[in-house]
């Protein structure tokens, strides 16, 4: 509560704003709280001059204008700390070691010298609305025919291609402030204004379906503007019919995909709410519902709420002093929260009446709020840790990964997930076949547009639909592309083309198909719908289909069969490595690059992933990607640097010698690729002063290391993949795996409202004792019509046989 401040119970812990603390007391009886609160005393002048905005505004402001940060001494507070005792009130200012008690004393202390995992959050967080800005509304546009491309982008003075702004009275694209770090820009974007006084700009590469940023020079600090959309059409930029944010509708009169929203979320229905272990809502900490969604699926399978919340006694008596820090315990945190039933309560009948009264007659959502959960979960990395939306699936593959690499007792709750998929692929000339085997969590299926059953519908709707943007009518009521379920699970196990392969048998290039197949069976079968694809202009859009998603679910006939008699093995010959003489001369293999972002990792690593492997194709490119995701730069934009130089990522161009004597990452991805350990190409490559020929060679001729180095691939494993589509381990054991039937049966789905996954909102359906729950944030009810024809991520589990 920025007015009231926070009030901490001295007997719970627990934290509670002005207008609960009263309730609490009348509940509990405590009567000691320790009461803080933060004052801005002053507002010291930034580098430019001027007289910074709002803390709010600081972060987008230095964009533009300033050369100081965040962490600068140009923003003041004050922090009050006093002890209040219920019920008369009576406050004591702190410190005070004369009247309080010595443990008190201790008590306070602690909490007031505790790090908050709320401040050390992306400042996003703390950010509160921005103004609508007053040229908005009365913005001149010159109609001097400049087209913006979605991508290509330089500054028109400087040629920099970062920090760059789109003036949006006359399109000049321009860049921003440098920066005393030396990033940024040279300023001309604020020159611009200088000299033409066009006071609006927004920042290339945050236009999103949601919004974008934007900067006023004039009022000196970012803005709203309402009439992005039109401003950015003058310019040739769509914005994707302007999708908004998780619980509004659009800013415009035009309702074609209103009813997606309507039906998921099952407005216009008069929801049962729900109340008990299990039906715990959770609070949206802005855009968080795809965390929120994930986490109430995943703490309603059985080996979950074991792991973590029946183990809870003992995982709280061994967390490290900072329990904050510790990923255990705040998963035993959370799934308590969510599983005790404490903050999951019906209203009191005192509490209905005083509704009444003050006709607030609204059912009470109290749930949980998840913050330090997701402090901890979105550290360090690029996407979650801001408060912008993501992919729910991006998500529940990070949410794998970090319990992979912080194991629990005997028993791994993530293996209810993990299976084998066995990959046939075909030289298409000389017939032979390769069969490998990977590990997964996920089976992604495509969308069979072709098979949809109402294509003359589709058709007359399409017409309707440009005739009625044409006159400018409202548009017509929105017909969605039914799928048959068949009809997916026929395009996963068709044969799919191998873009680049090489063949060993031919060696060289060739065309191939690679066909998969299960080779283990999950005991939770996670199916992701793949609805999201990109456009001509490389923003990623939704396929808004309907699919008649089975309530049981046989897919035994998908197992896995193996080298059939009269197959012939493709050799075991790897590609020829190629070194490019100059790096910037290396094209980018695009459609690689599209094939690894249809996977859900962002574009520009895609695009790095692939040029630093040098175009061998997206199955070598997904190897570096999964080295290389949790860097902090893992989604900025690809810089390709000089011959020799150290590129962004931290590690060295092709042909040059890594920091500290390490060999390149990159060289160190393509000899893994070809199914070598990691320890196994660090040493090839240092014995070869990092040539690849050299080093294959040097292999090659020392087969005897190739079998020491096998007891390690565990560790690296769990060090390095724990991800979807990693390579599976190839020690004694095997990966952990919990084969059986291939017959499941569905108990929930993840369903996804707006055009991209950059916006819109997620909602959670569970069948939970025979009915089925919808889990809408904080709000938690009986469902009375589960969409599940529009879900995005289902969860099946396996029928014992």
């Amino acid at each position: 509560d920025s007015e009231g401040g926070l009030y901490v119970c001295m007997n719970t812990f627990l934290g509670f704003g002005r207008e609960h603390i009263e309730r609490h007391y009348r509940k509990t009886g405590q009567c000691v709280y320790l009461h803080l609160k933060r004052h801005v005393i002053e507002k010291v002048p930034g580098a430019s001059g001027g007289a910074l905005p709002k803390r709010r505004n600081a972060k987008l402001f230095l964009d533009l204008e300033t050369n100081g940060d965040l962490n600068s001494d140009d923003f003041e507070y004050e922090d009050e700390a006093k002890l209040v005792i219920f019920p008369d009130h009576y406050e004591i200012s702190l410190p005070n070691i004369e009247e309080l008690p010595a443990l008190v004393t201790i008590a306070c202390d602690a909490l007031l010298s505790a790090k908050s995992p709320y401040r050390k959050q992306d400042p996003d967080s703390w950010e509160e609305e921005l103004q609508a800005s007053k040229h908005a509304k009365t913005l001149v546009q010159l109609d001097n025919g400049v087209r913006i491309p979605p991508s290509g982008w330089k500054c028109s003075k400087c040629d920099l291609r970062e920090n760059l702004w789109l003036n949006l009275t006359d399109g000049s694209v321009l860049c921003g402030k440098w920066f005393f770090d030396g990033s940024g820009g040279n300023g001309h974007a604020m020159e611009h204004y200088k000299e033409t006084g066009y006071p609006l700009a927004v920042k290339l590469g945050t236009i999103t379906p949601d919004g974008a940023d934007v900067y006023s020079f004039d009022e000196e600090e970012p803005v709203l503007d309402p009439h992005i959309a039109k401003h950015l059409a003058h310019f040739g930029i769509d914005m994707l019919q302007m999708q908004v944010t998780e619980n509004g509708l659009r800013d415009n009169d035009i309702k074609p995909r209103v009813s997606e929203w309507e039906v998921i979320q099952e407005a216009g229905v008069k929801l049962k709410p729900m109340y008990g272990p299990g039906y715990t809502g959770m609070k949206n900490l802005g855009n968080s519902c795809y965390l929120n969604a994930v986490m109430q699926a995943i703490f309603s399978i059985p080996e979950f709420q074991r792991a973590y919340v029946g183990n809870l006694p003992r995982i709280f008596d061994y967390s490290p002093l900072d329990p904050t820090q510790d990923f255990n315990t705040q998963m035993a945190k959370l799934g308590h929260g969510l599983l005790s039933g404490q903050y999951s309560k019906p209203p009191m009948k005192s509490e209905l009446i005083e509704q009444v009264m003050k006709e607030e007659h609204k059912p009470q959502h109290n749930g949980i709020s998840p913050r330090m959960f997701k402090a901890f979960i979105s550290k360090g990395h690029p996407e979650f840790s801001s408060n912008r939306q993501q992919d729910a699936q991006e998500f529940f593959l990070h949410l794998i990964n970090l319990v992979e690499r912080n194991p629990i007792g005997s028993e791994n709750p993530s293996d209810v997930f993990r299976f084998l998929v066995e990959e046939r692929t075909q030289c298409c000339q000389s017939r032979k076949v390769r069969y490998t085997e990977r590990v997964d969590y996920i089976m992604q299926l495509p969308v069979a547009m072709e098979a949809a059953t109402n294509k003359d519908e589709l058709i007359a709707y399409e017409l309707k639909r440009r005739e009625a943007e044409a006159a400018r009518r409202p548009l017509p009521e929105l017909v969605r592309a039914k799928i048959p379920f068949s009809a997916c699970l026929q395009a996963f196990s068709e044969p799919n083309n191998v873009e680049d392969f090489w063949s060993s048998a031919l060696q060289a290039k060739s065309a191939g198909v690679k066909t998969s197949r299960f080779a283990s069976f999950p005991e939770y079968l996670v199916v992701q719908i793949k609805k999201f694809t990109f456009g001509l202009d490389w923003i990623p859009k939704k396929l808004d289909v309907s699919i008649d998603m089975p309530d049981f679910l046989d897919i035994s006939y998908l197992r896995a069969r193996g080298l059939q008699p009269g197959e012939e093995e493709l050799p075991d010959i790897a590609p020829p490595i190629i070194i490019p003489d100059d790096p910037k001369a290396l094209d980018i293999d695009e459609p690689s690059v599209m094939q690894l972002a249809e996977m859900g990792f962002p574009l520009e690593a895609c695009r790095k992933a692939v040029y630093y492997t040098g175009n061998l194709g997206a199955e070598v490119a997904f190897n570096w990607i999964i080295a290389h995701m949790e860097e902090p730069d893992f989604a900025e934009p690809l810089v390709i640097p000089a011959f020799g130089e150290v590129s962004s990522s931290g590690a060295a161009v092709f042909g040059a010698v890594g920091l500290d004597n390490q060999p390149p990452e990159e060289m160190v991805a393509i000899i893994i690729s070809m199914g070598f350990q990691r320890n196994l190409a660090i040493q090839a490559l240092k014995a070869t002063n990092n040539n690849l020929e050299r080093a294959l060679e040097w292999i090659f001729s020392h087969p005897e290391l190739e079998e020491e180095s096998e007891p390690a691939l565990d560790m690296m494993n769990m060090e390095n993949n724990a991800n979807a589509n990693i390579l599976a381990e190839t020690g004694s054991e095997g990966p952990r795996i919990k084969d059986g039937s291939g017959r499941y049966e569905l108990f929930g789905f993840i369903s996804h409202m707006g055009t991209s996954t950059m916006s819109g909102h997620y909602v959670c359906h569970l069948k939970k004792e025979g009915r089925w729950v919808i889990y809408n944030d904080l709000r938690v009810c009986a469902s009375e019509r589960p969409p599940k024809d529009l879900g995005y991520i289902y969860f099946y589990h396996r029928i014992p046989s």
